[in-house]
């Protein structure tokens, strides 16, 4: 498939602490955001044509996430297309409620959906985030603490986690 017959995407790439970052947008809003190596990461042939990161509709993405990793946003504000089933949108929305430098287990996740019972449903869900760091799912950690899966890998979640507390400043 040509990328450029993809209806509605077009992608570009910027560089980030944690390494490149692919931007995705259907339609002129964001869609996806992936790292390298990411699990759940889908063909780049589905990202419809390259574009540079200047052209809309990614200017507002990459100067919100230049100001996150410079340590002077703690919220995005920017319009997103979750494309999921209505769980997994419903998990992602909740993800966004995680305050910056918290911690939520899938646990609490699950109750804050009204499904206690779904932790691990709500895993799966949180894996399969399109939107990685601006829906922030590598804030949801295990109930006892400790650090599961993240699509990204464990040290990036390590180092996002570490980001977002204060013991891990960017140089």
């Amino acid at each position: 498939m040509n990328p450029s017959s993809i209806s509605g995407k077009q992608h570009t790439v910027v560089d980030s602490p944690y390494g490149p970052l692919t931007l995705v947008a259907s339609d002129g809003v964001l869609s996806g955001l992936y790292m390298t190596e990411q699990r759940h990461r889908p063909a780049e042939e589905s990202f419809g044509e390259r574009v540079a990161a200047g052209e809309e509709p990614f200017p507002e993405v990459v100067r919100q996430l230049a100001a996150y990793f410079a340590g002077e946003l703690t919220a995005f504000d920017l319009p997103l297309r979750l494309e999921g089933t209505d769980f997994q949108r419903s998990v992602w929305g909740q993800l966004v409620r995680i305050p910056y430098g918290e911690t939520w287990s899938y646990g609490r996740l699950a109750d804050e959906l009204g499904k206690p019972n779904a932790s691990r449903a709500v895993g799966l869900a949180n894996g399969k985030n399109p939107i990685g760091i601006i829906v922030p799912c590598h804030r949801v950690i295990g109930a006892s603490g400790g650090m599961t899966g993240y699509g990204g890998g464990l040290e990036r979640k390590v180092r996002l986690l570490d980001f977002e507390s204060g013991a891990g400043r960017l140089v």
